[in-house]
């Protein structure tokens, strides 16, 4: 049998999704369940003085209604899962105050709409430059200046970010939640001295993630009174421990048991699971709160605004010489991790800059609680870098791949975050873009039509590990792993063990336990899964594969080394006549009393390995309506090692339509007062399969070396630079440099008639 390693093939869970067969948490059946539904404030900023639950208790089939002060059971806090419910203050138009639970969705629905609110205004914080004014009105009632310091969403989302140079003081508001600035060198004088200097200010929108299976979380009672979170979860393992925290419980008096997700795109972390817990461990009942996709668009966690004011430099010769930023990340209402620290990373891009100087301030707003977006703050800072890169070209007289080339990054050079970097195939991806026969036609096009392109790269996340390899006595495998599967990683992962055992892999099976059974997982997000979860499991098999060995040694009476696995059977090598089947072999293994053949795998944190992504975009742009067609977008991406191709295409392909939706169509819109006005898919726009006319990639592999059998993560890159690449399109067509996302019809509509008057 040939290797499996880069042989394309269906997601493992394609056909049970494909029928409607799989069973998502709201499908669960649990006797004696009870409906929650959600009570939401209406106001951005208000003092809570109240909660009439009165009338809608008199519902029939109405159970309770919970607020803030029947969660004493939870632990202080001032993060979401501390505060699931609004206690004397609402931070957030679309902040839960109240909760009700009956016996039937109905009931809870119809009394929601019965539940009292009392609220007295309070000003409401909505720009995020003014939130960091020194007289600006806080946000809550509660903070405290402790802004001085970057955020953990770094090493959260990618393990870049943790090193920080010492703060400047500064007279800023309590609303600054985290601070971090890179230097090296004196950008001021590195950019005066520069013969050319470009610069703008760049705007994008909070992020709705756009997943078809709205939060569901079911909380039950075990038998010995532990509490079972059934949930729509990317991190089961770091579910299990905000809950346990929050709760004050024992980590084995919790246990996480992550649902098939439908869709989740970083949104599905830990959330309202330690209401839903409250609940259940007050009325002694099952309770499930499903959201509708109203309540979704207005109490989850999208992905957050930016504001970037950045400025380039170089030499005659195309060289850099400086790079300037200031970044203000909107970090919304509570004190979860924001994103300024790791977007003070990536706003350098690939490229080594002789002297930076780059500042990123998380700033509280009244606005929603942060969540992540595939690739946090990536799309936002590519989207700012290559727009000035691509211009900055245009100033040259320099094509726009070789300014790039001419400025790569290389290995052992520091990351403005003093890290080396990594082998990063930035050349190899350059290379790719150049050779597109998109890139080519874009000297011969007709008016209103052009060609841009733009590059960006994810870091990549890298976390500890654990994972189990069993064989059974039908020569079948199963992998037992803390990982939850949203991408179809499996199917990678079954390539993994299959090439380690030399069987098929459809004989595999990837089984995603609880927390109660599976080992130690990271959560499925930031591109680790199959980097860092990969490597175990590979390590798992590779150690079943030795223990089959071992155990055909002693049957065959030949040496280990002599021995080998091919097509599902232990030989000696090149002699296939005296094969043994490992189904065999393992039912004789268990009838000599020799130890079950099960391999255990586990790994800490390794190298990084980031991975490059650059799109070449041609688009049509219509100068009467504004409107952009994209005709074609040819994404190249180094990943490493494709384990499954039709996977691995399957990501960019999507990612790629992400990005789309960042430039031209999506983000969510507030009035003055801090409503949501785009709170349904009526207004909330995403693209759609007619907006673009033909997407196609380009995998590019350069192994990772402590990537499994060379493979990285690599589900972020697609849509890292998908924005920039079509902003520098619209500029090739009308010459237009727009610097706010989304570039919307009616934005660009009204950018052409400015520039016409």
């Amino acid at each position: 049998m040939s290797s499996p390693v880069g042989i394309p093939r269906p997601r493992p869970d394609g056909p049970e999704k494909v029928r409607g067969a799989t069973r998502y948490g709201g499908d669960r059946r649990v006797p004696g369940l009870l409906h929650a539904r959600l009570v939401l404030a209406g106001r951005a900023h208000a003092r809570l003085r109240g909660v009439d639950p009165g009338a809608a208790l008199a519902v029939p089939g109405v159970v309770a209604v919970l607020t803030a002060k029947d969660l004493a059971n939870l632990a202080p806090g001032s993060d979401r899962t501390a505060i699931p419910l609004a206690r004397d203050e609402v931070v957030f138009a679309g902040q839960p105050v109240a909760m009700v639970v009956a016996e039937t969705v109905a009931a809870a629905s119809d009394a929601g709409e019965l539940v009292v609110v009392d609220l007295e205004p309070l000003p409401a914080v909505m720009d995020p430059e003014a939130a960091m004014r020194p007289d600006a009105p806080l946000v809550r009632g509660d903070i405290a200046d402790d802004g001085d310091g970057p955020s953990m969403d770094a090493q959260t989302h990618a393990a870049v970010g943790a090193h920080s140079d010492e703060l400047e003081v500064e007279e800023l508001s309590a609303n600054v939640v985290g601070r971090s600035r890179y230097s090296e060198g004196d950008a001021g004088t590195a950019l005066a001295r520069a013969e050319f200097v470009v610069e703008g200010r760049y705007s994008t929108s909070w992020m709705y993630q756009g997943y078809l299976e709205p939060q569901v979380t079911t909380a039950r009672l075990d038998d010995d009174g532990s509490l079972i979170l059934e949930t729509a979860t990317q991190g089961a393992f770091g579910n299990r421990n905000d809950v346990a925290k929050a709760m004050r419980l024992a980590h084995h008096r919790v246990k996480t048991v992550p649902t098939p997700l439908g869709g989740a795109f970083g949104a599905k972390w830990t959330m309202f699971e330690t209401l839903v817990g409250s609940a259940t461990l007050q009325l002694g009942r099952p309770v499930r709160l499903e959201l509708t996709r109203r309540e979704d668009f207005a109490a989850m966690n999208p992905g957050q605004a930016f504001i970037a004011e950045v400025r380039i430099g170089a030499s005659r010769d195309g060289r850099f010489e400086g790079l300037e930023a200031r970044i203000v990340a909107d970090a919304g209402a509570f004190d979860d991790a924001t994103a300024e620290s790791l977007a003070g990373v990536l706003v350098a891009g690939p490229y080594a800059w002789p002297a930076f100087d780059i500042r990123a301030y998380g700033v509280r707003t009244n606005r929603f609680g942060v969540g992540a977006y595939r690739g946090p703050s990536g799309p936002p800072m590519a989207f700012a870098l290559e727009t000035l890169v691509d211009e900055l070209a245009g100033r040259l007289g320099l094509d726009p791949v070789e300014l790039r080339r001419r400025n790569a990054a290389t290995p052992g050079s520091p990351m403005v975050d003093e890290e080396p970097w990594p082998p990063i195939a930035l050349g190899e991806v350059l290379a790719g873009l150049e050779s597109s026969p998109v890139w080519g036609r874009r000297a011969a096009l007709p008016p209103g039509e052009g060609v841009g392109l733009a590059v960006g790269y994810w870091p990549g996340g890298i976390a500890p590990a654990a994972a189990l390899c069993r064989v059974s006595p039908d020569g079948t495998v199963q992998v037992t792993t803390g990982v939850v599967d949203m991408t179809g990683v499996s199917g990678g992962f079954q390539v993994l063990v299959a090439a380690a055992l030399g069987i098929d892999p459809a004989l595999v099976a990837i089984i995603a336990a609880d927390t109660g059974s599976a080992p130690p997982a990271p959560g499925s997000g930031g591109s680790v899964t199959t980097y860092a979860a990969g490597r175990a499991i590979r390590l798992a098999a590779e150690e079943t594969r030795d223990q089959l060995l071992e155990a055909a040694s002693i049957q065959l009476e030949i040496a280990r080394e002599d021995l080998e696995l091919v097509d599902g059977k232990v030989q000696p090598k090149g002699t296939p006549d005296r094969a043994i089947p490992i189904a065999k072999l393992v039912r004789a293994n268990a009838r000599a009393g020799r130890a079950p053949i099960e391999g255990h795998g586990r790994t800490g944190e390794t190298s990084l390995a980031p991975s490059v992504a650059g799109h070449v975009v041609h688009v049509r742009v219509d100068e009467d309506t504004g409107e952009v067609r994209v005709l074609e977008d040819h994404l190249v991406q180094d990943v490493g090692r494709a384990l499954n191709p039709a996977l691995v295409r399957d990501q960019q392909l999507g990612g790629s339509m992400q990005g789309l939706g960042w430039a031209l169509r999506e983000g969510l819109v507030h009035d003055a007062d801090g409503g949501l006005v785009t709170g349904s898919f009526l207004d909330y726009a995403l693209p759609r399969a007619a907006d673009v006319g033909r997407l196609e990639s380009t995998i590019v592999e350069v192994p990772a070396p402590d990537g499994p059998l060379g493979a990285k993560g690599m589900a972020e890159g697609p849509v890292i630079a998908g924005p920039a690449a079509i902003a520098n399109a619209i500029a090739a067509a009308t010459g237009l440099r727009l610097r706010d996302l989304p570039m919307s019809a009616p934005r660009i509509w009204r950018a052409l008639r400015e520039r016409g008057s």
